[in-house]
């Protein structure tokens, strides 16, 4: 038997974070909320507010009426990754860590004499240890151990919260049985509809399928590789390429109109674009989003010569923006899609004079924000919303706030 992974996982992180920085939250019921109006949603929930049924997504209105005493807390999205890269280098000062895979997880493989159980639960205790002590107690994590990095994720998820659970090979696959669908990391609601489908209604009838059968129900070998996984074997994992670059931001209520919707979505593509010429990408694709009062979302989407000019972009964007139903936007959104490493991008075959100017511009615009701040300039169609679209988290990438600002 070959224990391979350490999973970290922290509970409640944003939560949790405030509940440390701010004592006089702790033991009540939190949520951590983009904006301080009852038509969003919580993007965290301490454990106290997750007895009353409030979790990520819950709208805060909903959430009120479960917990009447719940304690909302603007996000402090820079005070995240201050807590995230200390808690890496605590985790690190104990083993060495493969991968960070979110802003509150990440995982350590296990070599050498650190793959004996008895090693592995000891690196697990001491990692708790050096957080409470170099973070604070109340910064919590759940650590799971197992012979691939996939059960290694299913066993920190079990114990929560502030658990510790190894699974070893020879556990497998019964030790996931108590497991819900939905919990197993690659089955979202789609593909639990499609399980559902063929008589596979719980995690005890997944694993008695056979691997014919896995692949028939993810139509080729992924499905294999999931028989495989929930058996522990270690399975090369392909690094995930990067699909979007965007933002999206529920408008405050002074803001739910379109001169002011269009001024925020401009920011956010300014935004979008400097991170996208930071990664060294172009994008060749826009989505543009945005959701009305009491109605469905409205999205469309475009594709161009691959492009990381920020002139181009809003010229998309003013394009989409003109499709748009004429109703009161409540929240909008941007992303950047059909991204290719610059080095891959097609350079334009007309215009090359003027590209190669827009190019220039580009790049002193940056060098002036860097050197004076990321408002010194700016383009003109987000004047009036500097101040909106304030840095954001996607769980599964840590921004860098010297280019969020």
């Amino acid at each position: 038997m070959t224990l391979r992974a350490l999973y970290v996982d922290f509970d409640s992180y944003f939560a949790s974070v405030e509940q440390q920085e701010q004592p006089e939250l702790r033991g009540r019921p939190v949520a951590v909320v983009p904006v301080m109006t009852d038509s969003t949603c919580c993007i965290a929930a301490s454990y106290e507010a997750k007895a009353f049924g409030i979790k990520t997504g819950t709208g805060v209105g909903e959430a009120r009426q479960k917990c009447p005493e719940l304690v909302c807390v603007h996000a402090r999205h820079e005070v995240y990754i201050r807590y995230h890269h200390r808690l890496v280098e605590l985790v690190e000062s104990q083993i060495p860590v493969s991968a960070v895979r979110s802003i509150d997880e990440m995982w350590c493989a296990l070599t050498g004499s650190w793959q004996s159980p008895a090693r592995a639960e000891q690196i697990a205790r001491n990692i708790k240890r050096v957080i409470a002590e170099g973070a604070g107690e109340y910064v919590r994590c759940s650590i799971g151990i197992g012979p691939n990095r996939f059960i290694a994720k299913q066993a920190s998820a079990m114990n929560k919260p502030n658990g510790l659970k190894l699974i070893r090979e020879g556990d497998l696959p019964q030790a996931l049985h108590p497991r819900q669908l939905r919990d197993i990391t690659g089955i979202g609601r789609r593909m639990e509809q499609r399980l559902q489908g063929f008589g596979i209604r719980t995690v005890a009838d997944l694993c008695a399928a056979d691997v014919h059968l896995m692949r028939k129900l993810w139509n080729g070998v992924e499905g294999e590789r999931m028989y495989r996984r929930l058996r522990g074997e270690d399975l090369y994992e392909a690094p995930t390429e990067r699909g979007s670059v965007g933002h999206s931001h529920v408008l405050p209520p002074a803001r739910r109109n379109d001169a002011d919707a269009l001024k925020v979505l401009h920011r956010m593509l300014q935004k979008a674009a400097l991170r996208l010429r930071d990664m060294g990408y172009h994008a060749g694709g826009m989505q543009l989003y945005v959701r009305h009062r009491g109605r469905a979302g409205w999205s469309r989407q475009t594709r161009f010569t691959a492009t990381q000019d920020t002139v181009e972009l809003e010229h998309a964007l003013i394009a989409l923006w003109r499709q748009r139903p004429a109703l009161e936007p409540m929240a909008v959104g941007v992303a950047l899609t059909r991204l290719v490493e610059h080095q891959q991008a097609t350079l334009p075959l007309f215009g090359k004079l003027q590209s190669r100017n827009r190019d220039r511009l580009t790049e002193v615009v940056d060098q002036l924000n860097s050197r004076f701040g990321k408002q010194a300039a700016y383009f003109g169609a987000a004047h009036g919303a500097l101040d909106e679209a304030p840095m954001r988290i996607a769980f599964t990438q840590i921004p860098d706030p010297d280019l969020e600002r």
